[in-house]
Formats: structure tokens, sequence, C-alpha cells
């Protein structure tokens, strides 16, 4: 397939849970002279779109956390000259947040066996939060480095965070259009402990179907169960549940410890290599 080497590619390729949602729908569509292929319904034709497509320039975003080396290993095959956009949370701040997602997905499960940091038997496996790797997969697969970005910076000042993307890749935006709210609200953990309750008495997981052709009515009941529940659980009272952390804070204080030197590297190859 023709490379075009000619043309401009920059892939956001997340992570998961630093806020690549809200990248996708209330920044990245603002900015102008270049074609945003969208994760959603575009990002499986993207190879194709930018082979026949007339632009100049590109942006790709989906985020990845465990399909990683998968998706920009293929990716590259095609584009190697692709610059990477990446961000990056904490560790200990990431697994939790990506606990809480699965939790609330159905998962209903004790942190220890979501992930584990003994025996690495969890759903996650420690390399998942090894962030080097990340970088040392993105520089052998692509023939550029990437650009390294923090979802703490983003949190903290959002405007120049956006700024810095936009020039980086060169393209102008309207502030003014930018929607600051939240993409998703987060669920507190009396909300989530409802569900807790609820998935005693009902199955909310919707994987392991037997017969596939049921999987979308099985999607609607066990959706439309967790929404309740998450909803009713917003207004019941905090007597009614334990005080016990969905995750102690022992728990991500040792993810955090596990992690401090890996984090050190992410943080000083980005003061290295960002322009």
């Amino acid at each position: 397939m023709n490379q075009n080497f000619d043309k401009q590619i920059f892939f956001h390729v997340g992570l998961g849970k630093t806020a690549s949602t809200y990248l996708q729908e209330r920044v990245f569509p603002l900015f102008k002279n270049i074609e945003y292929i969208h994760r959603v319904h575009r990002y499986n034709k993207a190879v194709e779109i930018i082979a026949n497509g007339n632009a100049e320039k590109y942006l790709i975003s989906r985020e990845f956390d465990q399909q990683f080396e998968y998706e920009v290993k293929n990716f590259s095959a095609h584009y190697p000259n692709t610059t990477v956009i990446i961000v990056f949370r904490r560790q200990d701040s990431w697994i939790a947040s990506q606990y809480r997602r699965f939790f609330k997905n159905g998962h209903i499960i004790p942190f220890s066996e979501f992930f584990d940091l003994k025996e690495d038997k969890g759903m996650f496996k420690k390399i998942d939060l090894n962030f080097y790797h990340y970088l040392e997969l993105i520089e052998k697969y692509f023939t550029k480095k990437p650009l390294v970005l923090f979802y703490d910076d983003l949190r903290k000042e959002p405007m120049p965070f956006f700024d810095y993307i936009a020039k980086h890749i060169d393209v102008e935006y309207d502030k003014k259009s930018v929607n600051l709210d939240n993409k998703h609200s987060s669920y507190n953990e009396q909300q989530l402990k409802t569900l807790k309750r609820v998935s005693k008495v009902i199955s909310l997981r919707k994987d392991n179907m037997k017969y596939p052709f049921f999987y979308p009515l099985k999607r609607f009941y066990t959706n439309m169960i967790r929404y309740s529940a998450l909803y009713v659980g917003k207004y019941l009272p905090n007597s009614w549940y334990s005080k016990e952390p969905l995750i102690n804070a022992e728990e991500l204080k040792a993810v955090r410890d596990y992690y401090q030197n890996d984090w050190r590297k992410v943080i000083e190859y980005a003061k290295k290599n960002n322009p």
C-alpha cells in the first residue's frame, strides 16, 4: 500500500481513563485544516481513509490499554512515520479509575482480583502499568518520538493543554467553543456499592453468552439494571452502606510505590523529548 509519506499523520492512542473521550468529543473536532478520524465508526477504516484521502494532515484518536501493542503494530505497518500522542496518568490513580470502570460495567470483584500486585493473576497485569514499556513500543514501531502528555496537567490547566497539542500539530481552533464541562460524570462509592448489592441477586455481566444472538437483549437488560441501580444508589441513606472502601488506601499506595521508578522515567522521557 502507498504509505503516503507526504501526509502528516498524528495518532492519539489514549491511554484509556485519561480524558480520551473528552478530547475526542470536545476538542479534536474543533481543530481546523486537519481531517479528524473519530474512534466511532471511522477508526477501523483509518488506513483506507488516509490512503484514499486528499487531506495533507490527519488526526486519529482511539484509546488503548491492554490491546496497545497489537493496535500500534498494525497501524505502523502502513504508516510508520506517524507521530503518536499519548497521555499518562499516575499508575495508582489510573488503575483505580480502570477498576471503577470495570466495576460499573458489571465486573463486581475485589480490587485484589482485578489487579494482583503479588502474584499477577488479575484482569490487568503488572506489565499493563509499566508505562515506560508503552514508550518503548512506540519507538519500536514508529520512526518518530511521541508527544507525551499528562492527565494531571489537563485537569489543572485544560486550555494550555489543548493549546500545546494544537501547536504540536500546527493547527488552530476556536478556544471559545471548547466546552469545559465533564464529558462523563463519575460514580461515587455509594453508587458502586449499590451495584455490588444488586449483583448478589442479579448477574450484571454481559459476556459469556451461550447464544450470541441474545447478546443485544442481555446488554439492554443489564444496562437497564445497572444504570437504575446507579441512579437509585445516589439517593439512598449513607447508613445503609459499609464504610469499607472499594479500594483500600494501602493497596493504592503499594501500586504507587511499586511503579515510582517507572513513573519517574516517563516524566524524564517527556522532559527530554517533548518539543
